[in-house]
């Protein structure tokens, strides 16, 4: 199980940091939005601060949810963009394929955060 959840968390990471080093460098070529889609990245576009902001947290967050030291952090770090990403693929996305993946993504977040539930009692309690 601990290779398991290693490799998950690795691909998790990767992925993460790759979305966010991608708002950085434009590298990875836009599929065809919807006009639904491209309002909304023209609103996030209006807010220039906020698409650097989300590449650094996934980066940070991806960096962190590798290493299973600093896992929990990580988890907890990348949690708000993760509802992000599943509400837009289900609200405004609703291609199959991207519903499952940010579902199966958040799956991931949330069994590290429950996995490491210990290390979050000192911050609720």
């Amino acid at each position: 199980m601990k290779i398991v959840k290693f490799i998950l968390s690795l691909l998790f990471g990767l992925m993460f940091m790759n979305a966010g080093l991608d708002k950085f460098f434009h590298y990875t070529p836009m599929p065809k939005l919807t006009d639904a889609q491209i309002k909304v990245f023209a609103a996030f576009n209006e807010i220039g601060w906020l698409m650097p902001l989300v590449g650094t947290v996934e980066v940070i967050g991806g960096l962190l949810f590798i290493f299973p030291k600093t896992r929990a952090l990580g988890a907890i770090i990348i949690l708000p963009v993760m509802v992000g990403i599943v509400l837009h693929n289900v609200c405004k996305d609703q291609s199959q394929m991207g519903i499952i993946i940010s579902v199966v993504l958040f799956l991931v977040n949330l069994w590290m955060i429950v996995d490491n539930k210990e290390k979050y009692k000192a911050l609720v309690s």
